[in-house]
C-alpha cells in the first residue's frame, strides 16, 4: 500500500460503515449509529482534504468517494424517513436532486461527451446540511434537543438542495448548449 491510496482506502471505510448505520438505524439504534455516521461524515471531509493537500487523486477514488457519500446519506434518508424522524417529501426531494444528477451527466456524455463533474460549492454546502440534519435527528433521539435546531436544518437542506440541484442544470446545460452551438457552427 502507497501513502497516496489512503483516501481511497477511507473512502472504502464509508462505503462499509453503511451496512453497520443502517443496522444501527434499522433497529433504532441512534446512539452507535449518530456515532457510525459522525466517523463516515468526518471521513468525507479528510479523505478530500488529503487527496487535494497531497496530490493524491485516483480515478479509482473520483468514483468511491461519492459512492461513499450518497450510499450512506440514502440509506441514512431512507431510514429516518422509514421511522418517521424525517418527512418523506424531504427524502424524496434529496433523491430526486441526485437522480437528476446522475441521469444528467450520463445524458450529457451520451449526447456532448466526457463529463468531468467537478463539485460546486454550493452542492458541497448542500452535503454539509444533509449531514448536520442527519447528526442532529440521531442525536435528537438520544438527547433532548431544541426543535428549532433540527427544524433549521430541514430548511438549510431543503433551500441548499433546490439551489445545488439548480446549479447543476445551470451550469452544464450552458455547457451542453455552447457545445452543440459550436458543433452547429462548424457545420454550416
Amino acid at each position: 500500500m502507497k501513502k497516496r491510496d489512503i483516501p481511497n482506502l477511507i473512502s472504502i471505510l464509508r462505503i462499509v460503515l453503511v451496512v453497520p448505520i443502517a443496522y444501527y438505524l434499522w433497529n433504532q439504534n441512534y446512539s452507535i449509529a449518530l456515532l457510525l455516521f459522525l466517523i463516515g461524515g468526518l471521513s468525507d471531509g479528510l479523505d478530500g482534504f488529503l487527496a487535494r493537500r497531497y496530490h493524491w487523486e485516483t480515478e479509482l477514488g473520483v468514483i468511491l468517494d461519492p459512492m461513499g457519500d450518497k450510499l450512506m446519506m440514502l440509506t441514512a434518508y431512507l431510514l429516518l424517513g422509514w421511522h418517521n424522524l424525517l418527512a418523506w417529501w424531504l427524502v424524496g426531494l434529496v433523491i430526486s436532486r441526485d437522480l437528476i444528477i446522475v441521469i444528467g451527466t450520463l445524458l450529457y456524455r451520451k449526447f456532448i461527451g466526457e463529463a468531468k463533474l467537478k463539485p460546486l460549492f454550493i452542492s458541497k454546502l448542500n452535503t454539509v446540511f444533509q449531514i448536520l440534519l442527519v447528526l442532529f435527528i440521531m442525536l435528537s433521539q438520544v438527547i433532548t434537543l431544541p426543535s428549532l435546531i433540527v427544524e433549521s436544518f430541514l430548511w438549510l437542506v431543503v433551500v441548499t438542495t433546490l439551489m445545488s440541484g439548480y446549479a447543476y442544470i445551470d451550469e452544464w446545460g450552458k455547457r451542453a448548449w455552447n457545445i452543440l452551438k459550436r458543433k452547429e457552427g462548424k457545420n454550416d
